[in-house]
């Protein structure tokens, strides 16, 4: 029995000493594939169909209590103007309440006072355009006397996106396929596809900064022109060549 158990010992100590002395297959690594790069880009023109503007109204008096009583009662004033004149409640917006002193001084370099200064500010959406310049020009009426810019945008790109997306891989296989006929190569399979949508940043148009109501009537005859926006997709694509 004891011999037996050698045996089967011995077997098993010479299995595991041919294993250990076998060569080990390694496999042949893939050839790496051979891709061709390309970016296409697409680009869609967008006429402008709403507009953001920032309209204050700015007062100074001599304590806290009167610059805000009078400049409350003045936005009032601002924002009654702008409901009639169609824009809805949930279209207007504060942004800025601020109240400060401001130091008064003399030719002598002397402080000789003080008097209190604030300012509110409304974002104000507008969502018919045609309508854009008697709407100013009421609120400029009603006591507005700060206007820092108008944004024009496009409320709704989403089928303007799915356009300059359709232009941008259109434009990559054409740039794919012409570089592969210039090299004398083949397309294979695309290998990977990745997108950029650079969204169009509102256009700015500076219609007025403050200066008080005598700067802001001058700059409200000025006609307002939206212009267009650019909406710009980038695709790359990776194809594999033969």
């Amino acid at each position: 029995m004891r011999n037996k158990i050698l045996f089967v010992s011995a077997l098993v100590l010479a299995a595991l000493a041919l294993g250990a002395c076998s060569p080990t297959i390694m496999a042949e690594p893939a050839p790496p594939v051979r891709s061709l790069n390309v970016n296409g880009i697409g680009q869609v023109f967008l006429s402008p169909d709403i507009a953001y503007i920032y309209i204050g109204v700015h007062t100074e008096e001599g304590t806290a209590a009167e610059a805000v009583a009078a400049n409350n009662e003045q936005t009032q004033r601002v924002i009654d103007a702008l409901k009639k004149a169609g824009v809805d409640a949930k279209d207007i917006r504060t942004t800025n309440f601020s109240i400060w002193p401001n130091q008064q001084y003399g030719p002598d370099g002397q402080q000789h006072g003080v008097t209190y200064v604030v300012d509110n500010s409304v974002f104000v959406t507008v969502r018919e355009l045609d309508t854009l310049g008697d709407l100013l020009d009421s609120a400029i009426s009603a006591g507005a006397n700060s206007i820092n810019s108008i944004q024009f945008d496009v409320a709704d790109k989403t089928e303007a996106l799915k356009k300059a997306r359709e232009e941008a891989v259109k434009n990559a296989k054409e740039q794919a396929q012409e570089l592969a006929d210039i090299s004398g190569l083949k397309l294979g399979e695309i290998q990977s596809v990745g997108f950029y949508d650079s969204m169009p940043t509102p256009y700015m148009d500076s219609y007025g900064k403050g200066g008080g109501g005598g700067m802001m009537e001058a700059a409200a005859s000025v006609p307002i022109q939206p212009g267009q926006l650019t909406l710009t997709v980038t695709v790359s694509m990776s194809y594999e060549i033969k």
